[in-house]
């Protein structure tokens, strides 16, 4: 049944979708049994006390029975292999086999946990390593929200299965079998009357079952929505107070919170039917037995031990029998979230990592290449790039979107050292080409040559160390500011991210605060100012010191004294680095070596700013006009391509 107050994981884990239990998806979900393999002794100790532990819980009517055979007729209490026992022994042994039943229990669940806990624990690692080696084109086709979900709930069914419902399907199993072998050895009169009662039951806990769990998701996806009212209010409860509506979401939210109520309780109307019936049909059954039994021991047909005994293993069939439907609805979740699972570990990676299978281009890139400095057979891979990077006849179109053209026979070429500026209006194809350059995405057709070479013939861990980006809106991690330097070369000592830091203009102000270089920056670096944020980016790319550098509109949301200190850093960093440069406002690229127009895809212009201001109807000239109050055609010119 239902919880009446779930968790969000509980929600979660309760909308999982079911699979259909046919051989080809149990054949996947277990091969997935592999990463229980290096626990196997553990795993099969632990299956073996679990048998053992339902054995002794089998035993358990029989030796009460017996007990209280003894009780009443000393001397005829027998147990098969042991004979006759007194009333002191039968009671002996059966608190022998409780204990000893404790104590494999204890053991069994443990084991379980261990390897269970072990086993997803190794489940999780491959899944994030994956996850974190896809291309780009990948997370374009996916929803934050559903890969977190593979990691988290997915994992956390499959976590449920192999520690809770695995044993609890092998225990059921034990007591439903030998519980039905053991009535009818007791009686088989009693077995028949018995028998005739449970299909009365399985039908209630079908019918009553299916309407409680569809309230139940009614419930859930009600309080789900309830939930992501708070969510929104809270993320933007600055518009909300701006606006003055703190009673319009009050009312939004009562009213969903009214839906809530209303599915709640009619879900609490069934559960108590339900609960009504199944005492009636329960009781109801047992008093049938017990007056047929009764008139059994009436006739001397039945000891009173052996009704005693038939009774409680009534119970335990009755018992097995009512979680079977749970069990069977588990099972089926936990074959959908494998299926889910297993889908993701057999995408195609671009970067190995320890423990990830990769794909068949990234895994023969890296290994048809040199690592660390040593030639594998093709050509030496050198300490550092020299920053020649040349686009030739490039094509592109974004997987998600093939039916867009982005790039169109765009050829382009940056000297070592050379500064190149990409302007132009919105969706003209500047980002893109910084993310061919660092091979978030391959051309369609044409080449992009770094060194002479294709990027592709690079191994592209190594390549993308070779390049470092400051992008627009910088994400810090929630660590530490040290730790958001760092990041730009792990392993780096407190002296060198220090000199990184003065040269990006940010030590005078990390020093200022009272925990210095320690001080957390929140989430996504939210106590930080945007000026401050982009120095730590920038402090960061200059501790990578790498060869080709990407300004993505570095200074285009700072203020004019955060804009200056800004720009007196990325003049620091730009030095002896190739450098491209997107930027809407032109102020900040005059001094570039080259400016390579984009219009619709394709470079339109390249020169410097002299050579292109000079052009009577070029484009650069008109995006001049408009920002520096000359005359011309007005255009619409973004911020963000």
């Amino acid at each position: 049944m239902a919880r009446s107050n779930p968790s969000q994981e509980d929600i979660a884990l309760d909308r999982l979708p079911k699979a259909p239990l046919n051989r080809e998806n149990l054949r996947q979900t277990l091969e997935l049994a592999r990463y229980v393999r290096p626990y196997r002794p553990r795993f099969f100790g632990g299956l073996a006390t679990l048998f053992v532990s339902a054995a002794l819980g089998l035993a358990f009517p029989l030796l009460a029975g017996s007990l209280i055979d003894a009780a009443l007729h000393p001397g005829q209490a027998t147990l098969p292999y042991l004979g006759v026992l007194s009333l002191n022994q039968v009671a002996l042994l059966l608190a022998a086999s409780v204990s000893l039943q404790a104590l494999c229990s204890f053991n069994s669940a443990l084991s379980f946990n261990r390897v269970g806990q072990s086993a997803l624990a190794d489940l999780r690692r491959d899944c994030y390593q994956r996850l974190i080696s896809l291309p780009m084109a990948f997370f374009a086709r996916r929803r934050v929200g559903e890969l977190t979900s593979r990691i988290s709930t997915d994992v956390a069914q499959i976590e449920g299965a192999l520690i809770d419902s695995l044993p609890q399907l092998c225990r059921q199993t034990v007591f439903l079998l030998g519980g039905i072998t053991m009535i009818a050895f007791t009686s088989v009169r009693l077995t028949v009357v018995m028998l005739g009662t449970l299909p009365l039951l399985i039908a209630a806990a079908v019918f009553f079952g299916r309407r409680l769990r569809r309230y139940s998701r009614e419930t859930q996806d009600q309080l789900a929505a309830t939930n992501t009212i708070v969510e929104e209010t809270l993320q933007a409860i600055a518009s909300v107070k701006a606006f003055a509506n703190e009673a319009f979401e009050l009312g939004r939210y009562s009213r969903a919170n009214a839906r809530v109520l209303t599915a709640a309780l009619g879900a609490a109307r069934w559960r108590a039917t339900f609960v009504a019936f199944f005492i009636i049909a329960l009781f109801g059954g047992i008093v049938i037995v017990l007056w047929v039994g009764a008139g059994l021991l009436e006739t001397d047909a039945i000891s009173p031990g052996k009704l005693t005994r038939f009774v409680l293993y009534t119970t335990f069939v009755a018992g097995a029998m009512g979680q079977s439907a749970e069990l069977f609805s588990q099972i089926q979740k936990t074959v959908g979230a494998t299926q889910r699972v297993r889908e993701l570990l057999r995408e195609e990676v671009e970067i190995e990592l320890p423990g990830v299978g990769g794909g068949t281009r990234a895994r023969d890139a890296e290994q048809a290449t040199v690592d660390n400095g040593r030639e594998t057979g093709a050509w030496p891979l050198p300490v550092r790039l020299r920053g020649e990077v040349v686009f030739e006849g490039v094509n592109f179109r974004y997987p998600s979107r093939p039916e867009v053209a982005v790039l169109h026979d765009v050829s382009l070429t940056a000297r070592p050292g050379e500064r190149i500026a990409l302007v132009g209006p919105s969706g003209a194809g500047k980002s893109t080409i910084t993310a061919l350059l660092l091979r978030f995405y391959d051309p369609e057709s044409g080449r992009l040559l770094i060194d002479g070479r294709d990027a592709r013939d690079y191994p592209l861990s190594w390549l993308r160390g070779q390049m470092a980006i400051v992008p627009q809106d910088v994400l810090l991690f929630g660590g530490s500011i040290a730790e958001n330097i760092v990041y730009g070369r792990p392993g780096a000592d407190d002296a060198a991210v220090r000199e990184a830091s003065r040269q990006a203009n940010a030590d005078d102000f990390i020093s200022a605060f009272p925990e210095g270089y320690a001080t957390l920056v929140g989430d996504r670096g939210i106590k930080l100012s945007g000026g401050q944020r982009q120095r730590v980016a920038i402090a960061r790319a200059i501790l990578k010191n790498p060869a080709i550098l990407i300004l993505d509109e570095a200074t285009s949301s700072l203020d004019s004294e955060s804009e200056r200190l800004v720009q007196v850093a990325l003049d620091r960093l730009m030095q002896g680095r190739t450098t491209f440069i997107v930027a809407h406002r032109l102020a900040t690229i005059r001094n570039a070596d080259r400016i390579a127009v984009i219009e619709a895809g394709r470079v339109v212009e390249v020169g410097s700013h002299d050579e292109l201001s000079a052009k009577p109807d070029g484009l650069y000239r008109r995006l001049s006009a408009l920002q520096f109050g000359q005359p011309g055609d007005a255009l619409e010119f973004s911020p963000t391509d």
